[in-house]
């Protein structure tokens, strides 16, 4: 037997076990944004750190994070 026949072989497998499931993380992250910001209501992983929602504060809104994100806790 060559090797065509095991590729052949392994085509003829691989079809029976069907097309594949979707795997998409679209739904996963959009409940992981947790973090709103309260002035503009863009919402945030809930990974975010403090640094990158200050800048938000800052740049977007000229105001502290405190302002922004009043529930927002650091860990």
């Amino acid at each position: 037997m060559g090797n065509g026949a095991k590729a052949a072989s392994k085509r003829d497998r691989k079809d029976d076990k069907g097309p594949k499931e979707a795997k998409s993380q679209l739904k996963v992250n959009q409940k992981a944004m947790d973090i709103q910001c309260q002035v503009c209501k863009s919402t945030f992983l809930k990974t975010t750190r403090a640094p990158a929602l200050t800048e938000h504060a800052e740049n977007k809104h000229k105001k502290t994070l405190k302002d922004c994100f009043p529930s927002f806790e650091s860990s």
